[in-house]
């Protein structure tokens, strides 16, 4: 199974500038024909650009070194060097490009768009030739500059899925059956702990010009923000996310404490991912037993939050679905105009951007996008 690689080391080096050349013209019956040694080329730079069709970093794990062309040498009879060629490094949409050593933050592509290039190394400057050189007091030049070095840097590569909503519970709450049922992606569904063992995004159609994207990640369970179980390495998944949605399984016994243990565990991951909106889905109502306990979270939670918006429904037999997929694409579109707001509010103080960078400005979404991670096991 090829794991999901949301993280890798590599080092990049930009091109060395060619070499100036030392040369003469020589020619029969002209004599003093003076230089004509050519500049050496430019070394080729590194380049990282935004691919919208990438989903993971597995291609920058297993090719951790990437080197940029070097300049060729300057040549006789004026012959500039062929400069190196670019490399151009794919990353896709979230990716934080991160100095190994003291993790500063190089780059963030969040809200650019395909196609977008970002130069991170110049190649070196090729030497110039012995042409240069050449005056009334040294009318034969027997030097050329050499070729600048290239850079290199070893850099840490992150990425933070780009999504809407993000999913949030213990093992088994029935994230994935809501994944499954509101959007194309097909993740694991078994009746057992962990089957979702990588982040899962689906895409729910709203219309036909809009289109939210939900991400899915392996349950949460209680000590999570310390190392335990697998939910802790994927939170950042969901820390750009507009909203989150909380699932709870009504029909466990300590359903009850589950809406507070969880917010407890985002909360000790980053303040700011606990104050995201969210809707709180109390699941498997189906159950004897569940819809009662359902009420109880309820009543729990809105006495300590009454703009939290609590709904009970069961997955599996379909009850008040539309409902929560109302009450999600509204939870986006209150966010959404905030943002927005925001935005226009900091560009009239002439300040920096406002708004929530949880999402892009202009998300361009449609039914061939890919909707699980490789190293799923569908």
């Amino acid at each position: 199974m090829i794991q999901f690689a949301d993280e890798a080391v590599i080092t990049v080096r930009s091109g060395k500038g060619g070499n100036g050349c030392v040369s003469f013209r020589r020619e029969k019956y002209i004599p003093n024909g003076g230089p004509n040694g050519g500049d050496g080329g430019r070394g080729g730079d590194v380049v990282f650009c935004l691919k919208r069709n990438l989903r993971t970093l597995a291609h920058l794990r297993y090719h951790p070194f990437f080197k940029a062309r070097n300049g060729e040498d300057g040549q006789s009879w004026n012959k500039f060097g062929k400069d190196g060629e670019d490399i151009v490094i794919a990353v896709p949409p979230g990716t934080a490009i991160r100095d190994y050593k003291t993790g500063e933050l190089i780059h963030d592509f969040t809200e650019e768009s395909d196609g977008t290039q970002f130069l991170f190394l110049k190649g070196g400057n090729g030497g110039w030739g012995n042409v240069h050189f050449k005056s009334s007091t040294n009318q034969a030049p027997r030097h050329a500059n050499p070729g600048a070095p290239g850079e290199e840097r070893r850099l840490r590569i992150e990425l933070s899925i780009m999504a809407d909503i993000g999913l949030v519970g213990f093992p088994n709450a029935g994230k994935s059956s809501l994944l499954d049922l509101f959007t194309n992606a097909r993740p694991k569904i078994a009746p057992y702990p962990f089957t979702t063992k990588i982040p899962n995004l689906g895409v729910l159609h709203v219309d036909d010009e809009r289109d939210f994207v939900i991400a899915d990640i392996p349950g949460i369970i209680e000590g999570a923000s310390k190392g335990a179980g697998l939910g802790i390495r994927f939170l950042k998944h969901i820390s750009r996310t507009a909203g989150l949605l909380f699932m709870i399984d009504c029909s466990d016994e300590s359903c009850l404490d589950a809406y507070d243990l969880l917010l407890k565990e985002l909360e000790e991951f980053g303040k700011a991912l606990a104050e995201k909106p969210r809707i709180v889905l109390c699941n498997k109502i189906d159950i004897e037993g569940a819809l009662e306990n359902a009420q109880r979270v309820k009543r729990a939670i809105q006495e300590k939050e009454p703009d939290v918006t609590v709904i009970a429904l069961s997955v599996a037999a379909r009850t008040n679905v539309e409902e929560a997929r109302r009450e999600i694409i509204s939870l986006v579109e209150r966010t959404d105009s905030m943002r927005c707001a925001g935005k226009s509010l900091s560009a009239q103080n002439g300040g920096p951007d406002g708004g929530s960078s949880a999402f892009l400005s202009e998300r361009s979404v449609d039914e061939s996008m890919e909707v699980q991670f490789p190293g799923s096991e569908s």
